[in-house]
């Protein structure tokens, strides 16, 4: 296995200027560069699951999929390939602005299956939808009558925590704290987006998303969310939404 003495790390703005960006047809630009493992086809197939009706809001964004991200203080540097060290220092992404670009590096040695790849890289592009497009008011309705109705979890830390906020503050006198309501409608939106585009590319267990202890989302009121989305976000022609209650077998 190579060292991280062998391997010379590349400014991610060197990168960027040194591969060609393409755009899938759905809309949605991006590059491979450097020992991905990750074979043209299956990140095509991967790329191209993002609905097409969210191409206009990431207009502006292209998605670098490289070995390995890594902070460098302020700088975003990137390996070629993967080493046991390098992968210490990496993160899962790391975002650039290049001119009129705002470009999202993902680091696709960090994670060990299909899966994870996916997760990340939905997980980047429904917060970037988001910052450009904001959060459906039809979905904010639905998330917050859920709450109200005391239906059980969350599919993320971060909208556990802002709808426990946005709910505790309701018996202050100042009442509903419109601040973690708004955060959290924009953390709830973005994990059922990504977890629907997810359901697009690959096919998984409910219980693989759960990464903290906090209680995930009954399964009943998450479908209702993902169905609301895909009214929205049609899938692109040859992807299919479904969801099973049950595996069979």
């Amino acid at each position: 296995m190579s060292s991280s003495v062998q391997i010379d790390l590349w400014p991610a703005e060197k990168v960027a200027t040194q591969v060609t960006v393409a755009q899938a047809p759905n809309g949605i630009h991006f590059a491979a560069w450097g020992e991905t493992r990750i074979s043209e086809t299956d990140l095509e197939r991967l790329v191209n699951s993002v609905p097409a009706t969210l191409s206009a809001a990431l207009a502006n964004r292209a998605y670098y999929f490289v070995p390995l991200a890594i902070a460098d203080a302020d700088e975003t540097m990137v390996a070629p390939s993967y080493s046991v060290d390098l992968g210490d220092r990496a993160v899962c992404h790391r975002n650039a602005v290049f001119g009129s670009t705002e470009a999202v590096f993902l680091s696709t040695r960090l994670v060990e299956d299909r899966f994870g790849l996916a997760f990340e890289f939905f997980i980047n592009v429904a917060h970037n939808f988001v910052e450009a497009a904001g959060v459906p008011e039809s979905f904010s309705t639905l998330a917050w009558s859920q709450a109200e109705a005391q239906v059980r979890g969350e599919t993320s830390q971060d909208a556990w925590e802002t709808r426990r906020r946005a709910q505790d503050s309701r018996t202050s006198a100042k009442g509903i704290d419109e601040r973690s309501r708004s955060t959290y409608f924009e953390s709830a939106f973005s994990d059922a987006l990504a977890v629907y585009m997810l359901s697009l590319a690959v096919d998984f267990d409910y219980h693989d998303l759960r990464e903290r202890e906090y209680p995930l989302l009954a399964a009943p009121a998450l479908a209702e969310r993902l169905r609301h989305v895909s009214s929205l976000f049609p899938a692109n022609p040859g992807y299919e939404f479904q969801i099973l209650y049950r595996r069979k077998g």
